[in-house]
């Protein structure tokens, strides 16, 4: 039979909150499984197709608000695309994906049938700096489409990977928005002082996005690169223009994420500096 639970609230036909002791809250999602059933009612986990569990009790009122007032059939279909972000991203969401992308895509989908547009100023370094999750947002959009016959603006695949990345690396997105807009100070000030503007299109410009980003995660998460003091002196006489450059963006970096940023960082990115001007 399965472990048994005790229904806390039918959302829909097919949508249930129950608990036990152990389990906290756990949502149970299944074809007719919420039909006639009340408040104190048992019910097993194998009555269940899906489930997954929202531990934070502010998640479970607006998930409980969201699936009120939004019609059981998406409901029903938005699950099954978080499922399948699941299976194709091959490793567990956090939680919050089922509270945040369930929110955003139906509203999404209601903006997209008022035919109201909008940009992703970030949407190329989204692409770069997640292409799995890129791949797996576009895959959505064309089921939305299949579906309901709806075309999302090209905008939309960047915000459906971001909330698929914020799901595997539990980071916010607001977190993740501020990092986009760090990176996009920095490389302004890159072209700015170095007297180049970097194609969107090329190779070394990915590079770079990728190196900004590693600094900028290494510096969240408080990883130290080795220390090199030959190195230092090395770069500081041989590139100075890269080396002064570095300097800068490393306080801009500080101030942005507000935390200490290792002199380590200078140096591979002076390094890195020097072999974007060498390739340009």
């Amino acid at each position: 039979m399965g472990k048994v639970l005790t229904v806390e609230k039918a959302l829909n036909n097919n949508v249930v909150i129950a608990k036990d002791h152990v389990l906290d809250e756990v949502v149970l999602i299944g074809k007719g499984i919420g039909f006639n059933r009340k408040k104190g009612d048992t019910i097993s986990l194998n009555d269940a197709e899906k489930t997954f569990i929202l531990s934070d009790k502010k998640e479970i009122e607006q998930y409980q608000t969201l699936i009120r007032h939004q019609d059981p059939e998406l409901i029903e279909f938005l699950n099954d695309i978080i499922f399948y972000i699941e299976s194709r991203m091959d490793q567990p969401l956090n939680e919050h994906i089922h509270v945040a992308l369930t929110d955003h895509l139906s509203f999404a989908i209601k903006r997209a049938g008022g035919n109201i547009q909008f940009s992703n100023p970030f949407l190329f370094e989204i692409e770069s700096l997640y292409a799995k999750e890129f791949q797996v947002a576009h895959e959505i959009v064309d089921k939305i489409d299949d579906k309901l016959d709806i075309q999302f603006p090209e905008g939309e695949i960047g915000f459906i990977a971001l909330h698929i990345h914020s799901a595997i690396t539990d980071r916010q997105i607001r977190d993740l928005n501020k990092h986009h807009e760090l990176i996009a100070l920095m490389v302004e000030l890159i072209e700015e002082n170095l007297s180049v503007t970097i194609d969107k299109g090329d190779v070394n410009y990915n590079r770079l996005l990728q190196h900004l980003h590693r600094a900028i995660d290494r510096v969240d998460q408080a990883n130290i690169l080795g220390k090199e003091r030959n190195l230092k002196n090395v770069l500081k006489m041989t590139y100075p223009t890269c080396y002064n450059l570095s300097w800068k963006l490393v306080k801009v970096m500080q101030k942005q994420l507000n935390k200490s940023v290792d002199e380590s960082e200078v140096l591979y990115l002076t390094i890195h500096l020097q072999r974007l001007t060498n390739k340009m």
